[in-house]
């Protein structure tokens, strides 16, 4: 049999395989996915804005979609309508705010020297490039704010970190609805924080090992062995993270979660900080100085959306009703997160659990395997606690649904949601 000649290569070919053209392709097929991934970004942000201002414009507003917007993922999208949405997520008239504040007001005020200090040392949370003109002013705004806000509730006491929560709402805002919602926010969220003493904020400290014991045990023995306590976590508390975080736009993504939520959620999600952060913590020295060494410098490069998502379903799973004992809750009925409920009724909005429900529930699918998957393998309480934190977000309405059923939670969980 004759031999067969092979085909001619191509022209200008040279004989040789084009190694170009593959790359290229590549490259293509790369930036045509990348285009998809941006348009479909565009048309959910665009989606959901729209959703945003329906609920606005409802009779009467939709606070309830608020909320769900506000934990959802992006929260609130951009300013302009955190503007909108945040007096409404506080119950805060924006037709009656209050009044100028006149030239008395930094007369003879017994905080006026530690705020005005504590603003002055305030330039890394002004935005970078801000003319020295325009942040004078802002800052003066600062000043006048909290010290409006002091005046009108003396039962308040300034505390070093307040003035980094009010600084967040004076650049979102303005100052005199800054004002108006920074003074609801003191007298309820933040009330804990401006006690004379400090024990009900140690308290609310007490939640973060409970709920790091009840993900990852390890972690907790093994901070318990270095006796790192929770000190690390304090500025990330006090400021609702303001003052850790050098991007403005996770403060206010994180406000847009913490407004929208029950008062503890701040410990919750520093809790997932710290459980993100398991593999880093036990592999340092277990000792206090190496420790607390670490945690205290916050990452700047956070997954925010999966911290997010992980600490709502942590309160559901774990709500400080069940931690309360464990967290040697003397004076519960003295603390802002015990009289919560009250604040909700008042405000006529609907309570931050259901919310959180809400969002899990179209994962009805995994519900059903995972109540399957806990059926086929009994096991005490704390093993039933791990195993539903396991399923954490992808599997959030199962977590839900089996805690509910496995630990007989019902029907005090929907009683004691908040304790």
């Amino acid at each position: 049999m004759a031999l067969r000649r092979p085909p001619p290569p191509p022209p200008h070919d040279n004989g040789r395989r084009d190694t170009c053209r593959p790359k290229v392709s590549k490259q293509l097929a790369a930036e045509k996915r990348y285009a998809t991934y941006n348009k479909d970004c565009d048309s959910k942000k665009k989606r959901k804005e729209a959703e945003i201002y329906q609920a606005l414009s409802s009779e009467p507003v939709d606070v309830a979609a608020l909320r769900r917007m506000a934990i959802s993922e992006g929260g609130l999208l951009m300013d302009e309508i955190r503007c909108r949405v945040w007096p409404k997520l506080l119950n805060v008239n924006t037709e009656d705010l209050p009044p100028p504040p006149g030239e008395e007001l930094r007369e003879d005020n017994k905080d006026y020297q530690q705020v005005l200090l504590d603003v002055r040392r305030s330039l890394r949370r002004f935005p970078p490039g801000m003319p020295d003109e325009q942040r004078e002013g802002l800052q003066e705004e600062l000043i006048d704010s909290i010290l409006q806000v002091l005046q009108r509730n003396p039962q308040l006491h300034y505390y070093q970190g307040y003035h980094d929560i009010v600084v967040t709402f004076l650049l979102v805002v303005g100052e005199r609805l800054a004002t108006a919602l920074v003074e609801k926010l003191s007298t309820h969220h933040l009330r804990d924080f401006m006690d004379p003493t400090m024990d009900n904020t140690k308290h609310i400290l007490n939640y973060l090992m409970p709920i790091i014991d009840q993900v990852n045990p390890e972690l907790h023995d093994f901070m318990q062995r270095a006796e790192v306590g929770t000190i690390f976590a304090l500025s990330w508390l006090i400021t609702w993270f303001g003052h850790v975080l050098s991007d403005f736009r996770h403060v206010v993504r994180l406000y847009d979660f913490f407004l929208a939520c029950h008062p503890l959620m701040p410990i919750y999600f520093a809790a997932v900080i710290v459980l993100h952060r398991a593999p880093e913590v036990l592999a340092c020295e277990c000792d206090m100085a190496s420790v607390h060494h670490l945690l205290s410098q916050i990452p700047q490069d956070l997954p925010y959306e999966t911290l997010i998502s992980r600490a709502g379903d942590l309160f559901v799973q774990f709500p400080p009703s069940e931690l309360a004992r464990e967290a040697a809750q003397q004076q519960a009925e003295r603390t802002a997160a015990s009289t919560f409920k009250d604040f909700e009724l008042a405000s006529a909005q609907q309570r931050p659990d259901t919310v959180l429900r809400q969002r899990f529930r179209e994962r009805l699918r995994a519900e059903e395997r995972a109540k399957m998957l806990l059926a086929t393998k009994p096991r005490t309480n704390r093993f039933v606690k791990l195993a539903v934190m396991g399923l954490t977000v992808a599997l959030g309405a199962a977590a839900l649904a089996v805690v509910k059923s496995a630990l007989e939670w019902a029907p005090k969980f929907e009683l004691q949601i908040f304790p």
